[in-house]
């Protein structure tokens, strides 16, 4: 498995820890709510609202704040703030790209944000299709599993759809398009998989290998960006060296 995917389950761990600060139910409730505006307020048609509802629920968020959130989405609830999704893309010291998603009630406090946060760190803010040629969106699967059990969820996964796969000892990460993404999702869930994380995720084409000190100034930049309130997902091209993971890991 490579750094980026590497890097990418780290977070999610990092993430769960994180999960006390009220910080984190504002971003889930914010995409609920623009999930339920874009696709309509129900789960079961609506994937990425799907998403967003398990999301909130792994990280223990109040089935009122929820349903508040669904309702909003869908006009009937209250507090009809005008919440708009943004996309800034730059690049991190070391010259791997970075996309930055986000929602907000405010372009311009966030794009000011976002801009000081890639300038303090030693990156840069680059125009609008500066780095997204790069990235595709994929549907991300990872599943504990090793050995023989790691064989039959990947033979599982492909009669769904599945088309990329890692194995990195006890961790199997899926990758499929967007469309196949649910398919392949629902099936290895029915074969009972230990399903870890489960994204629809800007994958890299290409990954750019960075050092050790330009790795770390990335992750760095990477937190940083993710600590803003209007900043909902962080996606990279970087190819992290083991020695700035673990690192990076202990010090989170």
């Amino acid at each position: 498995m490579s750094g980026h995917s590497k890097w990418a389950n780290i977070k999610r761990k990092k993430g769960a820890m994180d999960a006390i600060k009220g910080q984190v139910f504002t971003k889930l409730a914010r995409e609920i709510v623009v999930a339920a505006r874009s696709g309509g307020p129900d789960p079961e048609m609506n994937v990425r609202l799907r998403l967003a509802v398990l999301k909130a629920k792994e990280s223990n968020m109040p089935v009122e704040n929820i349903e508040r959130a669904i309702q909003r989405g869908a006009g009937t609830g209250e507090g009809q703030a005008a919440l708009e999704e943004v996309t800034y893309e730059g690049y991190a010291p070391g010259g791997a790209a970075i996309i930055v998603e986000g929602v907000t009630d405010n372009v311009t406090r966030t794009v000011a944000e976002i801009r000081s946060v890639f300038s303090k760190a030693g990156g840069n803010l680059g125009e609008r299709g500066s780095v997204s040629w790069n990235f595709e969106q994929r549907g991300v699967i990872v599943v504990a599993a090793s050995g023989s059990k790691a064989d039959e969820l990947t033979l599982l996964a492909i009669d769904a759809g599945a088309e990329d796969f890692d194995q990195d000892g006890e961790t199997l990460e899926i990758r499929a398009s967007p469309v196949a993404f649910d398919k392949v999702r629902k099936t290895l869930e029915s074969a009972g998989a230990a399903i870890t994380r489960a994204e629809l995720s800007m994958v890299p084409k290409t990954t750019v290998a960075v050092d050790v000190k330009a790795a770390l100034q990335t992750l760095r930049l990477l937190d940083k960006l993710e600590e803003l309130d209007d900043v909902q997902r962080v996606y990279t091209s970087a190819d992290f060296p083991e020695d700035a993971l673990e690192e990076y890991q202990k010090a989170s």
